[in-house]
């Protein structure tokens, strides 16, 4: 059996083992980076546990089983990452990624694929990848390289986002005022973590929207209000600004007087 299945048997997990797994859709999903993902993988069963294991995570996750629709979809919505299998149907990885890169297109892109030579690899990341793992892969590399190209693709080294007393940690989905930590909802999070992302740039009540919800949702800008008041409630009401007309912004506090930059 395939190393990301879970299995009683196989080396993937035990019985014991995927049940306290973050993944399994029998557990109560937990918070995580709000990062809207798009995977792009022909095979049923990996297609359907990766998506469980990042929406556990925290992440809006849509699905697409063949180059054309991942196509439509990468044009139309917008993604903070997306995972690529190569050996897709009607249109391969490898094309869409190379049109995709051709057109502008600069969304973090994932390659997932069972070509395993070092050509083909050096392939990918010509044609525009950003990272390449190879199946057979364990979920727990795939979520820990998403969150490293989502961190550099907003221009954050370190793994947790920091903005004045505010620490958002996305490894482990906890965020901590003056080194406490904040109980927050999975919308609250999601909203939060958004935002830090954007450090000291206006997202508008839609921008945060595609990015909260996955693309079968049913969404509404207004509920975006409501989560930054109860964000402003727990984390001081200073620490997001509105723009008016504009959206929302959180900005690292200004130096002090007296003290260089």
């Amino acid at each position: 059996m395939s190393i990301w299945r879970a299995s009683r048997a196989g080396d993937r997990y035990t019985e014991s083992q995927w049940a306290r797994y973050p993944g399994n859709p029998g557990k109560e999903p937990r918070s995580g980076p709000v990062v809207r993902i798009l995977v792009v993988e022909d095979e049923t069963a990996l297609a359907a546990q990766l998506e469980s294991a990042l929406r556990a995570a925290g992440y809006a996750v849509d699905r697409a089983a063949s180059g054309d629709r991942a196509d439509y979809l990468a044009r139309t919505e917008d993604y903070d990452a997306v995972l690529l299998d190569l050996g897709l149907p009607r249109v391969d990885g490898l094309t869409l990624l190379r049109q995709w890169r051709d057109s502008g297109m600069a969304v973090p892109v994932m390659v997932l694929t069972a070509r395993g030579s070092w050509s083909e690899k050096v392939l990918g990341i010509d044609s525009g990848a950003d990272d390449y793992v190879a199946k057979p892969f364990r979920i727990e590399e795939v979520l820990a390289r998403t969150r490293a190209l989502i961190r550099r693709a907003h221009g954050h080294a370190a793994p947790e986002l920091r903005c004045g007393r505010v620490t958002l940690d996305p490894r482990l989905a906890v965020v901590t005022l003056d080194g406490t930590p904040v109980t927050l909802t999975g919308h609250e999070y999601r909203t939060l973590s958004y935002l830090m992302h954007q450090l000291g740039r206006v997202v508008s009540r839609t921008e945060l929207t595609e990015h909260i919800y996955a693309q079968n949702f049913e969404r509404d800008s207004n509920t975006v209000e409501v989560f930054v008041a109860r964000l402003r409630r727990k984390l001081g009401a200073s620490t997001i600004e509105t723009v008016r007309g504009l959206g929302y912004r959180m900005s690292p506090p200004s130096p002090a007087k007296g003290h260089p930059a």
